[in-house]
């Protein structure tokens, strides 16, 4: 895909890692015009857009998209190509977003609206992670810290998120090669406290041995052909002998430029500056050596950029521009340059600062150790309970069983009857022999009689005591004979009648 020149400031600072623009149509090689026939000049070949990098930025997809798709719009791009940098700065180019065409702003939209989409899922991701399950997410308070865009409307692409993303793009950028310095920091410290380490394991004899080893291969990467100054007129005249296969004595700093200049928009971009340094880092560095750290190499390539910029790169936009090179090679530091001191020469970081981080790690691995504790002490409770738990299933299901075999057990009762007096179920005079009568149970009402008492009442009773013993009693103070209610006090009352009496 094609990125167009994004004005001299906004592509100078997009380019430095995503290469943002192949030539416009506009855009024409500056002539050259040398002697032809002391210097032959390569075959003319198509060049392929350039492939895009990353800009190492979290929002480095959208920030492309978006630009792709601005760079479509002829009145956008015409503006581009006459804004300066300091209104590009001042947010005057995002105020152009007004008069770009409906297809565009309406893909604008969708970018916006699927780049919101991405960070609400980050967010949700991170917040599992860390085990926020249960705590509802304030997506909005959470998207205040991506500035590139205005997440109090996530639907529509608006000048403020041009402005947004423009600056944001710039400060990021920015700061971006101060913090690949800080990781490349970290990085030659983690490797100088593994090495410490690995010899605290070793007895007296290897560790002599070790340190041997390592003082040889320091010598041994030290030990390179000379790594002429970056940028320098030796460093570029080297690069016109090797690797364009033409005559040091014809050098032209014109003719470099524009054979150097890969997509042709009349500038250097941070990617073409380093590509010129390639054969001075081979010089140092063998990927086939084992002194030799590949990581390093990269970091001294980054150092060899920001030197030239930071010499070339007058009005700082992140591009070396023709006149600003061409200036740069009148320069006594390009003719006469100082000898370049490599990353062996100049340690990226003091003992001071090795005991600090040290320590830090130290506390990172007692952190790391107390999580772990915990974890385990975790693993335990929650095994304990799972224990209980199986152990309570197990009981439940018990009980539940043994109530399944009583149902199956137990007889239903016989249905109710209602017997009067001493009546004697029908199903038991047939089942069950007779029942004596001093056996069977009194009717209601009735209470049992001692035994004397009852033998005194089945004797044949003397007619003459009776006569007497009613004579004595009043009749209504006379007890009744078992079976017998007493009447209601207010009915009529009845002679006894003697003779009939048992």
């Amino acid at each position: 895909m094609g990125f167009p020149k994004m004005m001299s400031y906004l592509k100078g600072l997009l380019t430095s890692c995503l290469v943002l623009a192949s030539v416009m149509s506009w855009a024409k090689a500056v002539p050259i015009s040398i002697d032809k026939t002391k210097v032959k000049l390569p075959e003319e070949t198509v060049k392929e857009p350039p492939q895009s990098v990353d800009t190492g930025l979290h929002y480095d997809r959208y920030l492309r998209e978006v630009i792709d798709f601005l760079e479509k719009d002829q009145h956008f791009r015409e503006k581009l190509h006459n804004t300066d940098m300091e209104d590009i700065k001042q947010g005057k180019l995002a105020k152009e977003l007004d008069f770009v065409s409906h297809h565009v702003r309406t893909k604008l939209d969708e970018l916006k609206r699927q780049e919101v989409s991405r960070l609400r899922t980050l967010i949700k991701a991170k917040q599992d992670i860390e085990g926020g399950n249960d705590i509802a997410v304030d997506h909005q308070a959470l998207l205040k810290q991506f500035e590139y865009l205005n997440h109090m409307n996530p639907h529509t692409f608006e000048v403020e998120d041009l402005d947004r993303l423009i600056k944001s793009a710039t400060n990021d950028l920015e700061n971006y090669d101060k913090e690949r310095h800080e990781e490349f920091k970290r990085y030659e410290m983690m490797k100088e406290h593994e090495r410490r380490e690995h010899l605290k394991t070793l007895d007296e004899e290897g560790r002599r041995k070790e340190e041997e080893h390592y003082e040889e291969m320091k010598k041994k990467h030290a030990d390179h052909p000379k790594v002429n100054h970056p940028g320098s007129k030796d460093q570029l005249k080297e690069v016109w002998e090797e690797a364009d296969g033409l005559d040091p004595e014809d050098f032209d700093p014109k003719t470099f430029f524009n054979l150097h200049d890969t997509n042709g928009d009349g500038f250097f971009d941070e990617q073409e500056l380093e590509a010129l340094f390639t054969k001075e880092l081979e010089k140092i560095y063998d990927p086939t050596n084992e002194e030799d750290d590949m990581v390093e190499m990269e970091e001294e390539r980054l150092r060899m950029r920001e030197h030239v910029m930071n010499e070339v790169d007058t009005n700082k936009d992140r591009l070396v521009s023709l006149d600003e090179f061409l200036v740069a090679t009148k320069k006594k530091e390009f003719l006469e340059p100082d000898s370049w001191e490599t990353l062996e020469q100049n340690q990226e970081y003091t003992e001071e600062e090795m005991r600090e981080f040290e320590e830090q790690l130290a506390r990172q691995e007692e952190d790391l150790h107390q999580k772990a504790a915990d974890l385990q002490q975790q693993r335990e409770d929650l095994e304990r309970q799972q224990e209980q738990l199986n152990a309570q299933k197990m009981e439940l299901q018990q009980a539940v069983d043994h109530m399944e075999r009583l149902k199956t057990q137990k007889v239903p009762p016989p249905p109710e009857m209602q017997l009067e007096g001493n009546a004697v179920p029908e199903s038991l005079g047939h089942d069950q022999p007779p029942v004596p009568p001093e056996h069977q149970p009194l009717p209601p009402g009735h209470q049992d009689i001692p035994q004397e008492q009852q033998q005194q009442q089945d004797a044949p009773p003397n007619q003459q005591d009776l006569g007497q013993e009613h004579q004595n009693v009043p009749q209504e103070n006379q007890p009744l004979p078992p079976g017998h209610n007493s009447p209601p006090h207010d009915s009529p009352q009845m002679p006894l009648d003697h003779n009939n009496v048992p």
